[in-house]
């Protein structure tokens, strides 16, 4: 059944329909978060029309959330699909309940994708894409966020809508293109051979490109090497800082590896762009790292890494922002052990980790904490699981399928990238918190 190769190639075409008709309209091109974003990435180059976008959350029925019984939008849009909450009897106060954290998942992502405000929209034809449609609930939102704020004439393009959904938009929009309409509809991904989830930084980057005209690295403000104190022993590390920060990220690396880890780096890069600075170190001296006890020792790498945390929350560029922590092998132990003894590490992520080191304190941390293991990293993934079921915070154990433990397999450890940005920035991001 799959149509398109992938998002891309579904935003290309659809460009080749929209264009004709929106050219000489001075559109904004408007993508939902977050599949409909590649799509609408490629209708705005076609157009030269200003890409943004324009966040939603579908209402999930309590007990099957992929059914919605509706959807929320920024400003407070909300749309209801009363014969959905009607059949499954959902109660008012249930309803309120979704709504609530629905409501502040969309507040932390607009933060997170959108640094500043929206192009304006007041007199516009906006142009609303995402990368298909089944019950219309999460794009009627969308239509009513951009009224509100003044949007003269309201289009809807997507690659693929169920077709009675279709008739139903067709009355509430200005105009609907939709390249196919099938009567027997059961999930968007069927038209898709390439139907992978999109990455709150994959979104950023495409926003970024479209607002400078060119594919361009994370934008980081700061950029130094530093000499953290660690009760009484300089740790050197690489402090980088992106615009507008929303939180720190320490990294505290496994044996055999430093600072200039390039698989660090390339998470410590996709976190800039998810607007989060880092800091990565190296919790032994030239003179320790030889020493295998030392690089083994959690205590003593708990304790630099508990120091260079404390660094962290008080540098100028960082000074009052959320902070966690980053760790792989055995670093992700140290990593684990520092936040039990810290109230303040608001969450961690743990590569290829090994949290079994962290022994008894794992029951002590209260940081939500996210567990990444590689399918074929038997070992550690066993280790993973036990660890995973004496954690007493907010946890999940993600697997990357096919990757072994540094994740060198293609695409794993972009992968990991993708995890450890949507976690930070869903715990990280200021009003998002959670208290202890």
């Amino acid at each position: 059944m799959s149509t398109y190769r992938d998002r891309v190639d579904a935003g290309r075409r659809l460009a080749g329909r929209v264009g004709p008709l929106l050219a000489d309209r001075d559109p904004v091109v408007l993508g939902l978060p977050r599949g409909g974003v590649p799509v609408a990435a490629e209708v705005a180059r076609d157009l030269d029309a200003p890409l943004d976008v324009v966040v939603v959350r579908k209402l999930g029925v309590p007990f099957q959330p992929e059914l919605a019984m509706g959807a929320l939008g920024e400003g407070g849009a909300l749309v209801v699909a009363e014969g959905i909450v009607r059949s499954a009897r959902v109660t008012a106060a249930e309803f309120d309940e979704v709504a609530a954290r629905a409501r502040a998942e969309v507040e932390r992502r607009a933060r997170v994708l959108r640094p500043g405000a929206r192009v304006p929209l007041r007199g516009r034809t906006v142009l609303l894409v995402d990368d298909g449609i089944a019950t219309g609930s999460t794009v009627r939102a969308a239509c009513a966020v951009v009224r509100a704020e003044g949007a003269a004439r309201v289009v809807v393009a997507v690659p693929v809508c169920a077709a009675d959904t279709a008739r139903i938009l067709r009355r509430e929009v200005d105009e609907l293109v939709c390249l196919q309409e099938p009567d027997r509809f059961a999930a968007v991904g069927d038209y898709y051979h390439d139907f992978r989830q999109i990455s709150d930084e994959e979104v950023v980057t495409l926003l970024s490109r479209a607002a400078h005209g060119a594919p361009e690295a994370a934008a980081v403000a700061v950029s130094e090497t530093v000499e953290i104190d660690a009760d009484g022993v300089l740790l050197v590390g690489r402090l980088e800082v992106p615009a507008h920060p929303l939180g720190t990220v320490v990294f505290a690396h496994g044996s055999g590896s430093s600072r200039h880890s390039p698989r660090n780096r390339q998470v410590a890069a996709a976190l800039h762009r998810t607007r989060l600075a880092t800091v990565l170190v190296d919790l032994l001296t030239l003179e320790e790292e030889p020493d295998r006890d030392r690089v083994f020792d959690v205590a003593l790498l708990a304790g630099g890494l508990a120091a260079v945390g404390r660094w962290a929350r008080a540098v100028p560029p960082c000074r009052g922002l959320p902070m966690g922590y980053f760790g792989a092998s055995t670093g992700a132990a140290a990593a684990l052990w520092a936040a039990a003894e810290d109230p303040e590490v608001a969450a961690v992520v743990s590569r290829g980790g090994r949290p079994d080191l962290a022994g008894a304190r794992l029951g002590s941390v209260w940081a939500p904490t996210l567990l990444i293991v590689g399918g074929r990293d038997t070992a550690v993934l066993a280790l993973n699981r036990r660890a995973l079921a004496e954690l007493r915070c907010v946890r999940r154990l993600a697997i990357v399928p096919g990757a072994t433990h540094l994740f060198e397999e293609p695409g794993a450890l972009a992968r990991v990238s993708t995890l450890a940005c949507d976690w930070f920035a869903q715990t990280l991001a200021p009003a998002g918190a959670p208290a202890r």
